[in-house]
This record gives structure tokens, sequence and C-alpha cells, in this order.
């Protein structure tokens, strides 16, 4: 069920951004950054990621779950979805 297949080029943007970040990450990691760089670096990448996400998730629920006309079966599966990846991924 691809729902993606629109322009995705802000979706991409967040992913290059948070390439950039992780990049960050490691270069204060081999020039020995100090602990509290490292953690603000990190802490920066896990929002970013976490705020692509929740995009993400938005666009599943809409197209998945919440359009006009899915049927009770495509709803269920959509939704059946979004749980599988939570539950893998909240632990």
């Amino acid at each position: 069920m691809a729902h993606l297949s629109h322009d995705n080029s802000a979706l991409l943007a967040r992913v290059r951004r948070i390439g950039g970040q992780v990049g960050a990450v490691e270069r204060a990691l081999q020039g020995e950054a100090g602990c509290a760089e490292v953690l603000q670096l990190v802490a920066a990448v896990r929002g970013a990621v976490n705020g692509l996400l929740d995009e993400i998730i938005a666009e599943h629920l809409e197209a998945h779950v919440a359009a006009p006309g899915l049927s009770d079966a495509e709803r269920a599966q959509g939704a059946e979805e979004l749980l599988a990846v939570i539950r893998r991924y909240s632990k």
C-alpha cells in the first residue's frame, strides 16, 4: 500500500537534513568532542527522526485509515500496518 508516491520532496529534504545531522555526530566523535556536545547533537537527530516519523504516520492515517471511500477491510489493514510499526519500535 504505497501512499508516499506523490511529491516526496519535503520528506526527502528532511531525510537529507537528518543525514547531515548524523554526519555532525560522526565528526564530533572523530574530533573527540565533549559529552555534552555529542549528547546535544544526538538529541537533535532524535528530534528530527521523530518529526519525520510523525509526518509519515499522519500521511499513513490520512491515506489508509481516514480517507473517504476506503472499505472496512482497507481501513483495518491500514490500522494494523501502523500498529505493527508502533509495537515494533516503541519498546
